[in-house]
């Protein structure tokens, strides 16, 4: 076994923003003399995907920023530098590992093309005698852990439920610890980019706007204390999470969980403190219930890899599909025959942020009611959405068109769900008042 005397390792943080429940830092700290971390903006995160979409619009580059804001300053706290850097990972990463002799790099373990063409460029570009250590730090219920192989994946989701709930164990949360405090004395002239380095326009965040919250670690964990312990809004979850309007409608979780900024085991164990100390019921239950969705679609990108982004997605079933200009152009802006629709439509384009409810039905109008490829509608989230995460994207956007793994392959009829969930018209009176003038 190595011992850690004179050795130097790297930290590479990607979607592991945190310095709660993560194992990089953890493994990095025991196995190693002295400790640095990077993280790069990866310009080519900021180019125009092949739809014609730029792959990070300015809400999550925004996010982004104010969240690697925040992870260098909790990185300060227990002794560790972060280099960042808005340049390609391998070029970055190599001149880190010749200045600072590297001997090992820790990160979180990714999957899919995107994630694991990047490292293997990194790979390719450092010296051969350096030991990457990755880890699946990202679950609720960890790979290792699932009552079934991977290649046995149930094929719905409440078959994968069951299972992991009564056969799999959830890992206890890893306790953060420090670097030694010398470890911080090197010299790092990097510095976070602005938005306008990054090709973007400084904008304010829209007045209503149901998630006017900051990027980073601290503002996630102070959400959790509010929705939790402040207000006990959880205690409602269930009866409101399809709420349109304000921010206390759902947890607002998503964007920190997307970006690793808070860890889905820490949210776990602390519904579970809530229950303890205050009370348990179904909306308790039900935000543990949304983290094992989380955790299956991440799956099914596990199993089926590269298929998630195919027209025919995991079933490979065929459709008469469109690519009508007019018609994406209508939906994207806002401009289609159903109101509901366009509000949902107005909010994302204005905000970066759209209801669960919203994102459903504006999703299955694209795919079903308009017959248009459902991955240039998923592209488009991808670009706008601050709470983009690929393996929920990929997986709900194949689910609601009827690729993936909904076996019913419904379609949601729009104007019955707007008289359902927004009754009053008040969301749709809220986005489409701006353009009826």
């Amino acid at each position: 076994m190595q011992t850690k005397q004179n050795k130097t390792s790297l930290i590479w943080f990607r979607n592991d923003l945190r310095t709660h429940d993560n194992l990089s830092i953890n493994n990095a700290i025991k196995n190693s003399e002295k400790v640095i971390a990077v993280y790069c903006f990866d310009p080519k995160q900021f180019e125009n995907s092949a739809f014609g979409f730029k792959k990070t619009e300015k809400f999550r580059a925004q996010f982004l920023i104010e969240t690697i804001t925040d992870l260098k300053q909790q990185l300060q706290n227990i002794n560790i530098p972060l280099f960042v850097y808005f340049e390609a990972p391998e070029q970055a990463i190599s001149q880190l590992c010749d200045r600072f002799k590297i001997d090992a790099i820790y990160l979180q373990k990714e999957w899919t093309s995107e994630e694991n063409q990047v490292l293997n460029a990194v790979k390719n570009k450092v010296s051969k005698t350096i030991s990457f250590i990755e880890t699946y730090d990202q679950f609720l219920f960890h790979p290792d852990d699932l009552p079934f192989n991977i290649h046995n994946l149930p094929k719905v989701f409440t078959d994968f439920r069951k299972k992991c709930e009564k056969y799999a164990e959830i890992r206890p949360e890893t306790v953060r610890i420090s670097a030694e405090k010398e470890n911080f004395n090197v010299e790092n002239n990097t510095s976070i980019p602005t938005l306008t380095t990054l090709g973007f326009e400084a904008f304010e965040t829209h007045p209503n706007s149901a998630f006017p919250f900051k990027g980073g670690e601290t503002e996630a964990l102070n959400r959790l204390q509010d929705y939790f312990f402040n207000t006990k809004k959880i205690g409602v979850y269930k009866k409101t999470r399809n709420g349109l309007i304000g921010t206390e409608f759902s947890s607002k979780f998503s964007p920190w969980l997307a970006n690793g900024s808070l860890s889905a085991k820490h949210i776990y164990y602390q519904i579970k403190h809530f229950e303890k100390e205050h009370f348990k019921n179904e909306s308790t239950y039900w935000l543990i219930f949304e983290l094992i969705w989380r955790d299956y679609f991440k799956y099914v990108s596990l199993k089926h890899g590269n298929a998630i982004f195919k027209l025919g997605g995991i079933l490979d079933k065929t459709y008469d599909w469109s690519t009508n200009e007019t018609k994406i152009q209508q939906w994207i802006d806002g401009k289609t025959n159903e109101p509901f629709v366009n509000a949902n439509m107005i909010e994302l384009k204005k905000t970066g942020w759209m209801s669960n409810r919203g994102r459903q039905n504006v999703a299955s109008y694209f795919a079903k009611t308009l017959e248009l490829d459902w991955r240039i509608g998923a592209s488009y989230f991808e670009s706008l959405l601050i709470d983009y995460d690929v393996h929920s994207n990929y997986g709900n956007w194949m689910y609601v068109s009827g690729v993936g793994n909904d076996p019913r392959d419904r379609t949601f009829n729009v104007k019955l769900q707007a008289e359902r969930y927004d009754s009053d018209g008040k969301h749709q009176r809220l986005w489409l008042q701006d353009t009826l003038f």
